[in-house]
């Protein structure tokens, strides 16, 4: 199946499995999905991740995090940069693009949090949002 946007598909699969109150998530595996689901477990949205291997392209098993009341620690998802509007940020504005939570940021060092982007003084495409 031909895919128009894999983020925004992943991010889908996340909100809908947090949101049903699933323990995992199971979206396919890609290279800079990989790096955005590393930043969701040290930013503390997840528990963490393990990568499936199926000899093909792969599966990455998600497991989602909630709080001891039984709400999802990913109180909202949002995909920033679509393949018909990209949005880029420098790293003066990447603060001031959202106000909780933390922004993916594709920069040319990486997939960085907005955080590590600024430490790093770079900016870049602003792939999502998360809080």
């Amino acid at each position: 199946m031909n895919m128009t946007d894999p983020i925004a598909d992943m991010l889908t699969r996340i909100r809908n499995a947090s949101s049903a109150g699933l323990k995992y998530a199971v979206i396919p595996a890609s290279g800079q999905k990989i790096e955005i689901t590393k930043i969701l477990e040290s930013e503390g949205f997840i528990r963490g991740f393990r990568l499936v291997r199926d000899g093909r392209q792969g599966k990455i098993k998600i497991a989602l995090k909630y709080t001891v009341s039984g709400a999802s620690v990913i109180q909202g998802i949002r995909r920033a940069s679509t393949p018909g509007c990209r949005l880029y940020a420098s790293v003066e504005n990447l603060s001031r693009r959202h106000v909780r939570g933390v922004a993916v940021v594709s920069t040319s060092k990486g997939v960085l949090s907005d955080s590590s982007a600024k430490a790093q003084n770079v900016g870049g495409e602003v792939l999502a949002y998360v809080w």
